[in-house]
């Protein structure tokens, strides 16, 4: 199995051969690091990666088999010089999705370090780890202490001792992707097959509040529409004057509608963050119209 570190580059080369460094002492053995980067005529960018192919002369590094490789972030085929829109974010959205769905399908296990570059690309990386990771692989934060990141800026210092107080920080995730295969599945499909699955899903819920608000009562429908503001039940029941156990009723029928309209084992709890969750965004939509 191939063992591949992800992480985001900037301007500072040492926070990928830090991060490289402490895993090859923990006994990972990478194999390949993947670098997303900015356009390279960016002169900070572009030194980062001189000073990284060094690191890796002739496929190797610190005396082992390990390459590296470039992922550019292109948009149109161009490099992108910086994430300054929407429009850019959603290229180093798609940038660090296609990646990590490649990997993934090839069976490489991951190792995602989310401290270079700019912020926004960490994000997105972890972003797209959530949908298209599993539970072998693993995000990473790095810690180094404030007086040597200031001393290693720039690539200035490239390699430490493990006395040096840098340190791999696990980050928890949840791989929902592994939890739900659709998610994953919708992840890897094209922006249009994305935004028409998740019309057909808004529409599939619309359909069902509507049938749990046309079986139930005047009052039941008002206890709801409170409910969908986010409310507590002892908030709902200061809103519509009246008992907690009136409305803790009113939330039983409503919430076995729901049950039987989202066919819903009875096994499985509900309570009223369902309301809120399904609910909020059809009444403000209905109100909209």
């Amino acid at each position: 199995m191939t063992v591949s570190l992800i992480a985001p580059l900037g301007g500072q080369p040492q926070v990928v051969t830090f991060a490289l460094d402490c895993l090859l002492r923990s006994g990972e053995a990478v194999d390949e690091v993947y670098v997303l980067h900015p356009a390279a005529t960016e002169s900070r960018v572009g030194r980062a990666l001189h000073c990284l192919h060094q690191e890796f002369l002739g496929g190797n590094y610190a005396g082992r088999p390990c390459r590296l490789r470039r992922v550019p972030l292109l948009r149109n085929g161009l490099p992108l010089a910086d994430i300054r829109s929407a429009d850019d974010a959603e290229t180093a959205w798609s940038t660090a999705r296609d990646l990590i769905a490649e990997l993934k399908q090839q069976g490489h296990q991951l190792h995602l370090c989310v401290a270079g570059g700019r912020r926004v690309m960490g994000l997105m990386v972890a972003s797209a780890a959530a949908l298209l990771c599993d539970h072998r692989d693993r995000l990473w934060h790095l810690y180094t202490p404030d007086a040597l990141r200031a001393a290693a800026a720039g690539g200035a210092i490239t390699h430490v001792p493990p006395e040096s107080g840098v340190v791999l920080i696990p980050v928890p995730m949840a791989p929902w992707g592994a939890y739900f295969p659709a998610l994953r599945a919708m992840a890897q499909a094209p922006q249009e097959a994305v935004a028409a699955q998740m019309g057909w899903l808004r529409s599939d819920d619309e359909s069902r509040c509507r049938q749990v608000l046309q079986r139930l009562t005047q009052r039941q429908q008002e206890t709801l529409r409170v409910f969908a503001r986010g409310l507590r039940p002892q908030e709902v029941a200061a809103v519509l004057h009246v008992t907690l156990s009136t409305v803790n009723a009113h939330k039983t029928a409503i919430l076995a509608e729901c049950r039987n309209v989202w066919a819903i084992d009875d096994g499985e709890r509900l309570d009223f963050h369902f309301i809120a969750q399904h609910f909020a965004v059809y009444l403000s939509s209905r109100t909209a119209r």
